[in-house]
């Protein structure tokens, strides 16, 4: 029995060390340069040929000033670092620009982790723990300041000063996934009742809210 036993300790300890040694999570060549026209698909993008690639795949010029998409609802504008060069390596950039009383509001990153640069002015910059502690860890950060966020956790900016902030924001991940908690449940296709028992209202309220929420 003993000798069974130890064989079979042996062969899942086997089993499990070459399933270590097959998987490799780094990049298997110095560069993937994102090939957009590609019909090829798999858990990223593919890969441009190599003999095609120049140095402009590595750059992204315009970040000096505010740019990309605009949230008039929330006050900001978030400039997405395209860098083809950068497909596969884990990483991805963004420059957030936020108006005096504007936020990006709650959210979370479901495959990365963040850390955020202020290059000017000041925000009020925190996160939340999981359940059941739900601590808040949050500061006011100022100009040459970096917050990190832990993957996954919910997390907000709030511009509580009187003058524009502008941030530059690293996140872990190529692909880091963007979940807004009050779109979820305001916007989405989650039933009325539903979102009141979660929220501990009724569904007058959040059809009210809901209504916020489809203005521009």
């Amino acid at each position: 029995m003993a000798a069974a036993t130890l064989l079979l300790v042996l062969t899942v300890v086997a089993l499990g060390s070459g399933h270590v040694d097959a998987f490799d999570p780094n990049p298997l060549q110095d560069f993937c340069v994102a090939d957009p026209t590609s019909k090829v698909h798999e858990n990223g993008v593919a890969c441009k040929d190599p003999a095609a690639v120049v140095a402009e795949d590595f750059l992204f010029g315009g970040l000096d000033k505010p740019g990309g998409k605009t949230s008039k609802r929330f006050g900001f504008t978030a400039n997405q670092v395209q860098i083809p060069g950068l497909n596969t390596l884990g990483e991805s950039h963004v420059r957030l620009d936020v108006v005096p009383g504007g936020v990006f509001p709650v959210h979370y990153h479901p495959r990365a982790a963040e850390t955020a640069l202020v290059l000017e002015g000041s925000v009020y910059f925190g996160f939340v723990s999981s359940y059941p502690d739900n601590k808040l860890y949050a500061k006011v950060l100022r100009k040459g300041d970096v917050f990190a966020v832990p993957q996954g956790l919910v997390h907000f900016l709030y511009n509580n000063g009187t003058a524009p902030a502008t941030l530059y924001a690293s996140l872990s991940s190529q692909n880091p996934g963007l979940v807004l908690l009050g779109n979820l449940l305001f916007t989405g296709a989650l039933p009325d009742d539903l979102v009141a028992k979660t929220l501990l209202t009724d569904a007058h309220t959040v059809q009210t809210i809901k209504a916020n929420f489809r203005q521009p």
